[in-house]
């Protein structure tokens, strides 16, 4: 197991009120099983800080991330890999403060669903956003319940099925992202400083409970759902084991539709 400080760079900034979270293995910041639980593990050594306002979770280099493991989706390894990463994402969203996302270059797959897990999300101009697990035979569980928070049916739909990434500019006008900026950073930084710092943080962790908690207990739920349908089923068709040694193998799948 890596390293979790060497994955994932933890501070706190703005005299203990934003705590800073930043993929720190670029350039793909793949989110995978020591990623996943150093994320988690962060989180859990803050959550019970009665002064904190907000959390900022950006990365390093020129991408957020490139997704999940693809080895850890194999058969034998998924499950340990959904149920960490669908526990990491109800952290990030009963997270009793506001968690803000800066995003740079491409932010896909898994990398997408924990940002989804997050509150508002700070784009660059030229970051990309997709669900491209529908390429390989498989889908994107957490998104499939998270996109309908942020954006309409149709859209979740087309991100879920085409597997298509769409421009930052696209993602704000269909609602994924909340800010466009050259400095997403410096964004996500600039509104906790207006909206969050001056608060209380003991109504703000009150706020996020009230706002989210009907959509959470529908996430529990939900969660279990497709984590299912994606073991006892999609794992159980002979495409999803082919597109999946197809991209670790670097060739063309071949579809026999069953």
């Amino acid at each position: 197991m890596a390293d979790a400080a060497a994955l994932l760079k933890v501070w706190l900034d703005r005299d203990g009120a934003l705590l800073r979270l930043r993929l720190n293995r670029p350039k793909a910041n793949i989110c995978d099983a020591a990623m996943i639980g150093a994320l988690h593990a962060a989180l859990d050594a803050h959550r019970a800080a009665p002064w904190l306002r907000g959390v900022l979770l950006d990365a390093e280099g020129p991408h957020f991330s490139f997704g999940a493991s693809v080895e850890e989706h194999l058969a034998e390894r998924c499950a340990a890999m959904l149920s960490a990463l669908h526990a990491l994402i109800l952290a990030l969203v009963e997270f009793p403060a506001p968690v803000l996302v800066a995003v740079r270059g491409q932010c896909l797959g898994g990398g997408l669903e924990i940002a989804l897990a997050g509150g508002p999300i700070f784009a660059a101009p030229g970051a990309q956003f997709g669900q491209p697990e529908i390429r390989l035979g498989v889908f994107a569980p957490a998104a499939s319940c998270l996109l309908s928070w942020r954006v309409s049916a149709v859209a979740a739909e087309d991100l879920l099925w085409s597997g298509r990434s769409i421009a930052a500019p696209q993602a704000l006008a269909i609602g994924l992202v909340q800010t466009l900026a050259d400095d997403p950073e410096a964004a996500a930084l600039a509104y906790f400083d207006e909206h969050l710092a001056p608060r209380s943080a003991a109504a703000l962790a009150c706020a996020v409970t009230a706002a989210r908690a009907p959509r959470v207990r529908e996430l529990r739920q939900r969660l279990a759902e497709v984590e299912r349908l994606y073991l006892d089923r999609l794992m159980k068709t002979r495409d999803a084991n082919e597109g999946l040694a197809a991209f670790i193998e670097r060739r063309t799948p071949h579809w026999e539709h069953r």
